[in-house]
């Protein structure tokens, strides 16, 4: 990989990292639903004029949009409001790499592999250290919305692969339409139509900029990059620096946040990024090895 493209692969993994923080920010002056129906709303409108619409069903687009925006966001965001630190957010939220490989499993039928499981259970052990040190900054509350916003992503990235190699930039902008709706819905039941109303009104600049750094930053520069570099880099190649995400937004959360880390929380990640090392590299070095 050139240097330019591997700057430009770290450029997404630092923004995907430090979005954490960027949410964080967020919802001191917005409440989660109304947060995640702008950012969608952001994401889609004015591109979807300018961008055309993939080779996808309708359905596909829909079905994805909603477990984006509804299943994995929304939750996100409501989790991070006062249940979980940023930090351990974006640690927590990998673990949809696992779900993704157990639904992948069940739809075709294979076997769970010995590497698959050992990663798996490095990966579990490294969430019972987080899940032993429930505090004021780690709720149970926030830690199970987590994993469900994990499950929904992983069922997200079902939708993707059945939809094969597309122009994931017109994907997430077309399928944003669809996430508006059902979180809009959610925002006007849930937190209602005054609070909709004055948290619009007297939300700051850089409450705004936090919306469209979600948006334009994390959803279409970051999406549309990756998949850039991906259409002329093999997978083995670019997802691997895809493990740096939770190490900038560790890093990124002690910095801007004052998170602490202790030993406890380092450790849980090591154990969460080994198990995911071994799932994402293992099959790589086994066939360098296999030459």
């Amino acid at each position: 990989m050139p240097h330019s493209h591997l700057l430009l692969a770290l450029s997404v993994v630092f923004v995907w990292g430090t979005n954490f923080v960027v949410i964080r920010w967020g919802l001191d002056g917005l409440p989660p639903f109304l947060f995640a129906t702008l950012r969608f709303t952001l994401s889609a409108l004015p591109w979807a004029f300018f961008i055309r619409r993939p080779a996808v069903p309708w359905r596909k687009l829909a079905t994805f949009g909603v477990l984006l925006g509804v299943g994995q966001f929304a939750l996100l965001f409501l989790a991070m409001r006062a249940d979980i630190s940023p930090g351990l957010a974006s640690l927590v939220i990998q673990v949809q790499v696992f779900f993704t490989i157990g639904l992948s499993l069940l739809a075709l039928g294979e076997r769970v592999r010995g590497y698959q499981m050992a990663g798996l259970l490095l990966a579990v052990a490294g969430l019972a250290v987080i899940a032993a040190h429930l505090d004021a900054t780690l709720t149970l509350k926030g830690l199970a919305l987590i994993l469900a916003a994990a499950f929904f992503w992983a069922c997200a990235n079902m939708v993707v692969k059945s939809v094969g190699r597309i122009d994931m930039l017109g994907f997430m902008v077309w399928t944003s339409l669809f996430s508006v709706p059902p979180l809009f819905a959610l925002s006007w039941w849930l937190e209602g139509q005054a609070l909709i109303t004055s948290s619009v009104l007297q939300a700051s600049t850089s409450v705004w900029a936090c919306v469209l750094w979600q948006a334009v930053g994390n959803t279409l520069f970051g999406y549309g990059a990756w998949n850039w570099l991906l259409a002329r880099h093999p997978a083995a190649t670019v997802t691997p620096l895809a493990l740096l995400v939770p190490v900038f937004g560790m890093t990124a959360s002690a910095l801007a946040l004052g998170e602490t880390l202790p030993m406890w929380k380092l450790a849980a990640g090591a154990l969460v990024l080994c198990g995911l090392a071994v799932i994402v590299l293992w099959p790589h070095l086994r066939a360098r090895l296999a030459r």
